[in-house]
């Protein structure tokens, strides 16, 4: 596991689990969500040296005229497939606190940490939307946004304890652990990774202090950096490091005018409809949906585009102008995305930052 402080930058991918991936689109490649698609996109990760794999938990789609997301396979499941395809990378999946009691989290991922011979990763999503929560009567409306990461941290606490002790008793606000034993260990020493992605001031907190790497966001690379310095310096403040990752769509063509002309397809074939659903869900205001809407357009991450070359660039700029650890990576044609990065831009990111 490389440290904050290492010149070594992970690579990553964002599978995609769900349909329609991260671009909001009818004019995209197809992504159907289905298992044949994320086992090709894993072991092409796994064949060219890539870091991580990653996969999110999604129980809802956006609607519209793609039905975006409405297709998503679960995550622990998936990964554990992933884990029997694959040799060298690291597979990361995510659970809901809200769903899991910790129990039975830790276990499944100590099961997967043994399928993978100690690769796995836990990405903890503490927050929820709570339409995707509340059609199956796993929504709370008296827990409130700071209460579902102090739900977390508890549920973070019986995790790590239960991969470590023998026996763990715990008496808390939403958790209670008597003699409660969980066996096989993890293999992973000193246990699995743990991810996780909060933006606002209590997530952030959360982040830092529970998680070995953090996901941080923003409209610009200003942004970018200036989050992942705060997490540095909070992490530093707490006598601990944290590694910063960011997402980052890669759109490539033979040449720049040709991957333009490709985001200006994407762009034409914007979902609206599931747009607009997806910005409701993230809390946007009614009456400043359809402004947003226009703002945000079908593409969900910040994007790099050009030819190979032109990618490379903007790719090293991304990670050292942000100041970050690495990068989560998404293609709207996994195949063909992937390919191209393992053979004209990943070996010379190892070479820029080894």
């Amino acid at each position: 596991m490389a440290s904050s402080g290492s010149r070594h930058k992970d690579f990553g991918v964002f599978l995609p689990v769900a349909n329609g991936g991260w671009i909001v689109s009818e004019t995209t490649p197809v992504l159907d969500g289905l298992y044949a698609q994320n086992r090709a996109a894993a072991v092409l990760a796994d064949t060219i040296g890539m870091d991580f794999v990653m996969s999110m938990g999604k129980f809802r789609g956006f609607g519209g005229e793609t039905d975006h997301w409405g297709t998503s396979l679960e995550s622990v499941t998936l990964m554990a497939a992933i884990a029997e395809a694959t040799q060298r990378v690291r597979i990361w999946t995510t659970i809901h606190p809200l769903l899991q009691n910790p129990a039975v989290a830790a276990k499944m991922v100590a099961t997967l940490d043994h399928i993978s011979g100690g690769r796995a990763g836990l990405n903890i999503v503490a927050g929820a939307y709570k339409a995707e929560f509340d059609q199956m009567s796993a929504w709370d409306d008296s827990l409130s946004h700071d209460d579902r990461y102090a739900l977390a941290e508890e549920w973070t606490t019986i995790v790590k304890r239960l991969w470590t002790e023998d026996s763990v008793d715990f008496t808390g606000r939403y958790f209670t652990m008597k003699d409660c034993q969980s066996r096989p260990k993890p293999l992973s020493k000193p246990r699995p990774e743990l991810i996780c992605a909060g933006m606002s001031d209590r997530g952030f907190q959360f982040s830092v202090r529970e998680a070995d790497a953090c996901f941080i966001g923003g409209r610009s690379r200003e942004e970018h950096r200036d989050a992942s310095r705060r997490a540095k310096r909070l992490a530093e403040h707490l006598g601990r490091t944290i590694r910063t990752y960011a997402m980052c769509t890669i759109i490539h063509g033979e040449s720049d005018e040709a991957a333009q002309a490709l985001v200006t397809r994407y762009a034409d074939g914007a979902d609206i409809g599931a747009i607009l659903a997806m910005l409701a869900s993230w809390g946007v205001p009614a009456d400043q949906l359809q402004a947003t809407a226009k703002r945000q357009g079908a593409f969900m991450t910040q994007t790099v585009v050009g030819s190979p070359t032109s990618c490379l660039e903007q790719v090293a700029a991304f990670v050292t102008e942000c100041e970050l650890d690495g990068l989560m990576l998404i293609f709207p044609d996994y195949a063909e995305g992937l390919a191209m990065f393992g053979s004209e831009i990943l070996p010379a990111l190892r070479t820029a930052f080894s």
